[in-house]
């Protein structure tokens, strides 16, 4: 835990510190955890883990994640989120049911060499380079379309709360358009305090420890289990992860990150590290114009997440009792506060070129309505089925005037 510390303490005091940019980290981190902790909590329950082994999955999962943030933003100087894999998580909660957790981290290994094979070979960064920018930013809208609306639907069990929280980022997104957020935050928290909304009764510190869990392999689980994990990370993950870059204007290459996201999965599912990737809707949050006016600097929005993680890691037992602390309301209503403006550019760069709007459309549209077909995402979906009609559109265009 020692060299744990310093690794924290080091990034944190060399940081040029930006309340705006802390706030972005810290909400990004909040959003991430909320959504899903609770679905880490069951697969590793599906494979048998005991609570020491359940925060040793929460240990790693901070770990990797915090130090592939960190990594990340400061050596591309963009604001690169990592975060462990959603539905990944979910497909686990049933497919490890009755699986010895000797097997199931020889699943994790497996997955993890599999995306490191894709990352490094080139693959993906070859796919990634076929996608239209149109289609990226309408697949983008519809990701995070969920979150904006939520804003709105929290209102109707506590409309006092959401009121402040929106009257307050109204009021103060174009004065002080670095602290709205943290102020809608500071907002939200007084009035849940007010409101006696705040629960923390349950909540107590307790440091997480790392369990080293051996690997075995049987063919049956890796073919069943791990490819399916493989599959279901990099397309729903992974590839609105590299277009949430791309719809900002960052245009790192893909390899590297996927190739370390790989490395990092093959070190930590030892204890727990189930599959890492490359985050969207919560890196969308350190992206905005809200966290910085100048895009060179957002990335420190993410090296603060990544000190989050970093923490959440540390004390990885005591994440889910300090999120279920705050009403469920506050943390949607901050989450659609904080993407609101990545929402509306996502939805301008999607619709501005005519050729590509219906594409665009039904891009945005399939993404949005939230379908998974085979276990895949409509994040997926939603970019296959765009891309065929954009390549139709542009096919009919060329016959058109006359080229072959």
């Amino acid at each position: 835990m020692t060299a744990y510390s310093c690794l924290l303490r080091n990034v944190v005091m060399r940081m040029p510190f930006h309340f705006a940019h802390l706030s972005a980290g810290f909400i990004a981190v909040l959003v991430g955890y909320t959504s899903s902790a609770v679905i880490i909590f069951q697969a590793a329950a599906a494979a048998g883990a005991s609570q020491a082994e359940i925060s040793s999955w929460m240990w790693a999962l901070g770990l990797g994640m915090g130090v592939t943030c960190i990594g990340f933003s400061l050596r591309f100087r963009e604001p690169i989120i990592t975060a462990w894999s959603t539905p990944g998580a979910a497909l686990l909660v049933t497919a490890l049911a009755g699986v010895p957790m000797s097997e199931a981290i020889g699943i994790f290994l497996f997955s993890s060499a599999l995306i490191l094979l894709c990352g490094v070979t080139g693959w993906f960064d070859r796919i990634m380079q076929l996608v239209p920018a149109g289609l990226a930013a309408a697949m983008l809208g519809g990701v995070l379309l969920t979150f904006g609306l939520n804003l709105f639907v929290s209102a109707q069990t506590q409309p006092w709360l959401v009121g402040v929280m929106l009257v307050t980022y109204l009021a103060l997104r174009r004065r002080l358009p670095r602290y709205v957020i943290p102020l809608s935050l500071f907002a939200g928290l007084a009035v849940s305090a007010g409101l006696d909304l705040l629960h923390f009764e349950q909540f107590s510190w307790q440091m997480a420890a790392p369990v080293l869990m051996m690997p075995s392999f049987s063919i049956t689980s890796l073919i069943g289990i791990g490819i399916p994990l493989f599959v279901v990370t990099m397309a729903s993950q992974n590839v609105p992860g590299i277009a949430v870059l791309r719809a900002h204007g960052y245009h790192t290459k893909a390899s590297p990150l996927i190739s370390w996201t790989g490395v990092t999965g093959l070190l930590l599912a030892p204890f727990g590290g189930f599959a890492f990737n490359l985050a969207a809707i919560s890196a969308a949050v350190c992206m905005g114009k809200e966290v910085d006016a100048d895009p060179k600097q957002r990335y420190k929005a993410a090296v603060w997440a990544g000190v989050f993680y970093l923490l959440m890691g540390l004390f990885g037992a005591t994440v889910v009792g300090l999120f279920a602390a705050l009403p469920s309301e506050l943390v949607m209503a901050i989450a659609g506060l904080a993407l609101l403006g990545t929402i509306g550019s996502s939805l301008t760069v999607a619709m501005a070129n005519e050729q590509e709007r219906d594409a665009s459309l039904l891009t945005f549209m399939i993404t949005a309505s939230g379908v998974a077909l085979f276990g895949i995402g409509s994040a997926f979906w939603g970019l296959v089925i765009g891309g065929i009609v954009h390549w139709l559109n542009l096919r009919n265009s060329l016959t058109d005037s006359g080229k072959p």
